[in-house]
């Protein structure tokens, strides 16, 4: 099946974007690395008359520390974030998570923007957003405004992006001194959304732990920050009883869909094996 007739338009600014939407409201789509919209339309469960494509914006892309943040262009692809050396050194987490996204061929095209944008629970960004505390910059007719990232995520495809709005940039605190991360997924084979994710961000000092951020992917209508999961480890020595603790407790928030990938207890309980992995692994990358 081929999309239904629509008119092409390439703005060289994020106000020309902004000012497509505005025109057209309803009737546009915004066109980033174009992985989820373009199959969408030539199956015609979407029908845009206007595609707004953002490549041609150089505002969009980029990558920069500013005090003490990592700011992040919507439109930077996976490709670049992999090979950051910027990103390697002062937010490593986004590399692990870069890599396990799909394929070469759709992290040479796919955007950071279009998959947080995009609101599927199955994509990988959300989670490491959240547990990173991500800011997102969105920028309207009436200006720039700056969510959080637990703010963002409303429902499955549901964000609070407001019509005539464009997510332009990414802001990510850096992890402090002592830290650790780790993504830890289960896929069924390369380029498969996630069965159960875990995106884990711990802060030592000394012996205890002193800062921590649990959030999963694809087990829920959004991903999902698993506070009180990360709430259980503060203060404590990561231990192997403290890690189960963790595991149960984000395993209880958990709102999985069966479908191929597994059934609801199945997802579960993977969740719980993703987040010991991860824990493991972040622990282990601290004390290094």
């Amino acid at each position: 099946m081929i999309p239904r007739p629509f008119d092409y338009h390439a703005p060289s600014s994020i106000a020309g974007a902004v000012a497509l939407l505005g025109q057209y409201g309803d009737d546009a789509k915004l066109l980033a690395g174009g992985h989820s919209l373009l199959p969408m339309m030539k199956l015609r469960f979407a029908g845009p008359g206007h595609l707004i494509d953002l490549n041609k914006i150089p505002d969009l892309k980029g990558i920069a520390l500013a005090g003490g943040e990592l700011r992040i262009g919507a439109m930077t692809t996976e490709n670049e974030i992999i090979f950051s050396k910027l990103i390697a050194e002062q937010v490593p987490l986004l590399v692990e998570t870069a890599r396990q996204i799909s394929d070469p061929q759709v992290r040479y095209r796919g955007t950071i923007g279009g998959d947080i944008a995009h609101g599927d629970p199955g994509n990988d960004h959300p989670a490491v957003m959240l547990a990173l505390g991500a800011l997102f910059v969105l920028t309207g007719a009436g200006g720039q405004r700056t969510v959080p990232a637990a703010e963002f995520f409303l429902d499955t495809y549901a964000t609070a992006l407001e019509p005539g709005e464009v997510l332009t940039e990414i802001r990510i605190p850096v992890p402090a001194p002592g830290s650790g991360s780790c993504y830890a997924k289960l896929k069924r084979k390369t380029g498969d959304f996630a069965t159960a994710a875990a995106a884990v961000v711990i802060r030592l000092d000394g012996a205890a732990c002193a800062a921590a951020s649990i959030a999963l992917t694809n087990v829920g209508p959004t991903a999902l920050l698993a506070s009180d999961a990360a709430a259980s480890l503060l203060g404590k020595r990561i231990d192997d009883a403290a890690i189960a603790e963790a595991a149960r407790l984000a395993m209880a928030i958990c709102q999985p869909a069966a479908d191929l990938r597994g059934d609801e207890d199945y997802k579960i309980a993977m969740t719980g094996q993703m987040v010991e992995r991860a824990l493991r692994i972040a622990l282990g990358r601290c004390r290094a």
